[in-house]
């Protein structure tokens, strides 16, 4: 089979699986595991597929983006595990910014007993975070259909009022070139005005988010320090350390 013949029978099997491992390649190819991880180096470069653990996955659509209703049923147990260590890093009184997300709505159960001071743009996170007695300011803004996020000039002027010891905040793409990035360009302005206002800014991120480039660019790689789980490649790890410092949370 040629090479232009196994990409094209690659990316045909992505579009009907969400991730494909190399073994399953190999298997519709005829193909050995050599040539058909040189096929995914060549296509991830070519940015229509990420590499993931053991295999590949399609890049979604730049502008794409899950509602928090769909967010809240994926990757549970690696957001809760990211929440618990991401809460290690947060000292008693501290001043914290919490961006809007799942990912870091998991975080609040773990802030109860820290005598902090929470700043956020996430309207779910407002109830739960009240109802366990942590300080909490609503910063002003646009209300964003799906994901209940405060957005806008009004949301970035209010958050320029504050300055945080930490941020915590969840993002849609984590490339080694692009950097951080999401898809809406008003939540971009949001989250990189967050990190400006921290003296330490911390990303939640599970696997999937690696590899993913979205349509706005928030931050470099070397401002924020990046938790997630296992499941991401040596390769990939080791690149990312070159410019963050990155936790991994073993599951």
């Amino acid at each position: 089979m040629l090479t232009i013949e196994r990409q094209d029978l690659i990316l045909s099997l992505l579009k009907k699986q969400e991730v494909v491992t190399v073994k399953q390649f190999c298997e519709a190819a005829n193909a050995s595991e050599s040539t058909i991880r040189r096929d995914l180096t060549e296509l991830e470069k070519k940015q229509y597929i990420k590499r993931v653990h053991g295999g590949a996955s399609l890049l979604k659509k730049t502008r794409e983006e899950p509602t928090i209703l769909e967010k809240s049923t994926r990757h549970q147990q690696e957001k809760s595990m990211i929440a618990q260590r991401a809460a290690s890093f947060v000292e008693q009184g501290d001043t914290v910014y919490l961006d809007a997300g799942t990912s870091t709505m998991e975080l609040i159960p773990f802030l109860e007993n820290k005598e902090v001071v929470v700043v956020t743009n996430g309207i779910p996170h407002v109830q739960l975070l009240t109802e366990r007695g942590i300080e909490t300011y609503v910063i002003s803004g646009k209300a964003k259909k799906g994901t209940a996020a405060l957005i806008g000039t009004k949301a970035v002027d209010a958050i320029k009022e504050f300055h945080f010891d930490k941020c915590f905040l969840g993002i849609n793409g984590i490339h080694l070139e692009q950097g951080l990035t999401t898809p809406d360009p008003e939540e971009a302005s949001v989250k990189r005005t967050a990190i400006a206002q921290s003296q330490a800014s911390y990303i939640l991120a599970d696997p999937s988010k690696f590899g993913e480039v979205a349509f706005a660019n928030v931050a470099q790689l070397s401002e924020v320090s990046i938790i997630t789980t296992n499941g991401i490649s040596q390769e990939q790890l080791r690149e990312i350390r070159k410019q963050s410092t990155l936790e991994v949370v073993e599951i």
